[in-house]
Parts: C-alpha cells; sequence; structure tokens
C-alpha cells in the first residue's frame, strides 16, 4: 500500500502471522519541484512505481522468510530490463509492425484512424497477455491481492471501519487504479501520435518512445481528475479502465483481506 509519506508491505508469513515492513520518504523530489509539476509529475509516478515494485518485491521475500532466494542487486537490474525490452516488444513494437502490414492494404484510411486502430489492437493484446497469464496459479493469486488492495482501500474512502466484514462488501473496481491509467495511455497516445503522420517503421516506434513521458503525463492527469469528478462525461470516459480492471482483479479471500487492511493500517498511520 502506498500513501503520501511513504509505502508499507504486509506479507503473510510461513507461521500464519502477518508481517510488515515500512518504508517512509517517497522520493521526496517527487512531491516538490519540476517533478511535482502537472504533466510531468505522471512520468516521475511512473518511474516511481516500478521502483516501488521491485523493492516491495524484495521486501516481501524477507518477510516470507525467502532470503535465500533474494535477487542480487546485478539480477534484480537485469530482471527489470528484460521486462522492460518484453513489455516494449509486445505493447509498441508488435502493434506498430502489425498496422505497418496493415497499412499497405489500406492506404486510403486517415491516419487519425489508423493511429486509434493501433491503439485499440494495444488494448487487445494487454486484454489477451492478461487473460493468458491470469491462467497461472501464483498470477491469480496476485489479481486476488489486487482485488483485496481496491476492496480496502474503497472502504477506507469511505470512512467505514476496516473490518474484514466491511471490506468484503466493497468492489474490486477502483477508478484511480493503474489499469484505468493504460487504458487512459492508450487514448491519448492514439490521438498525440496522429500529429506525426505515418512515417516509416523504425520511425515511429522511435516517436512513440520518445513521447511515452509526454503520454504518460497527460494520462496521469485524467487518471487524477476522472477519480474526482463524477459527470457523465467523465463516467463514460473511464468506464473502459473500470471494466478493464474486471480482468486485473479477483474476489479475495479473508485471509488476502486480513494482509490488505494490515498494510493499510500501516500506511494511514504514518499520515496520521
Amino acid at each position: 500500500m502506498r500513501g503520501p509519506e511513504g509505502f508499507a508491505v504486509a506479507v503473510r508469513k510461513p507461521d500464519g502471522n502477518i508481517g510488515i515492513l515500512q518504508e517512509h520518504a517517497i522520493a521526496p523530489s517527487r512531491r516538490k519541484g519540476p517533478l511535482a509539476w502537472p504533466l510531468v509529475r505522471g512520468a516521475a509516478v511512473f518511474v516511481d512505481s516500478i521502483t516501488i515494485g521491485v523493492r516491495s518485491l524484495m521486501m516481501s521475500m524477507e518477510l516470507a522468510g525467502e532470503e535465500d532466494e533474494k535477487l542480487t542487486p546485478a539480477q534484480t537490474s537485469m530482471a527489470v530490463v528484460v521486462a522492460m525490452v518484453f513489455a516494449v516488444g509486445l505493447f509498441i513494437v508488435l502493434p506498430t509492425l502489425v498496422m505497418a502490414f496493415v497499412r499497405r492494404s489500406a492506404s486510403g484510411v486517415p491516419v487519425f484512424l489508423m493511429n486509434l486502430a493501433e491503439g485499440l489492437l494495444r488494448a487487445v493484446i494487454f486484454a489477451c497477455y492478461v487473460l493468458a497469464i491470469s491462467r497461472m496459479k501464483e498470477i491469480r493469486r496476485v489479481l486476488e491481492f489486487h482485488g483485496a488492495e481496491h476492496k480496502v482501500i474503497n472502504t477506507f474512502d469511505a470512512g467505514d471501519d476496516l473490518t474484514v466484514e466491511n471490506v468484503r462488501k466493497r468492489t474490486t473496481i477502483h477508478p484511480r487504479c493503474g489499469t484505468s491509467f493504460l487504458l487512459f495511455v492508450v487514448l491519448v497516445g492514439s490521438v498525440l501520435f496522429s500529429f506525426f503522420g505515418w512515417p516509416g517503421v523504425i520511425q515511429r516506434i522511435l516517436t512513440r518512445l520518445a513521447l511515452l513521458p509526454v503520454v504518460a503525463g497527460i494520462s496521469y492527469e485524467l487518471l487524477r481528475f476522472s477519480g474526482t469528478s463524477s459527470s457523465p462525461i467523465v463516467k463514460a470516459l473511464r468506464a473502459p479502465g473500470m471494466w478493464f480492471q474486471r480482468l486485473t482483479t479477483r474476489e479475495p479471500d479473508d485471509g488476502q483481506i486480513q494482509v490488505a487492511i494490515e498494510a493499510l493500517k500501516a500506511v494511514a498511520a504514518s499520515w496520521t
């Protein structure tokens, strides 16, 4: 669980107890100065999220008593690099190559529609990827914990006591989820890339990579706004992301809910 002043990791240990590790001071530079400016903070938060994710993984292994499986800094860096290369290849390079092939037989289609189609293809690839890996037992557990996280946050936002009974009633969907952020990235990217025409494949790939910080910045601002507004237009805008979360979350069991509750309590204690 992440809060304004830090984050906490809660893990069910082999003895059945829940262990908690807290990490304070989330990159202060992200909360003030240029990196906290609108349209800039989105890219900074994205980098923070990757860093926190890796650190949380290491902390959870320590809490679970798996020090012998802990990755070295070099192994961790290599794993992150491999994951980023895989993500770029699957979600940027592959859709671009596919649409380059389609473009050859659809030369009269407007560039905007081609970019929109590429964005939709990227979303379909992501959906198929999530559906495929969700069949893995370990990944399904991750999606259940994701659902527990959302249920607990929804309970906290509603002002209810953080009990298993209260949390169980809540939905696994949350408007500020990273899944919704990814859908905004697809939409914003489709519009922004249209201003650069339809150059060669290499130029398009490089353009998309270069504009990722800009796309992330705009998408983050839309995500923040959509989480606070209840207007019909905003609800319609965030609806696809909310629906998509049904793929990235699952209903958790009571034990997972208890772990999520302890993590949020630890984070909430740091700013109250």
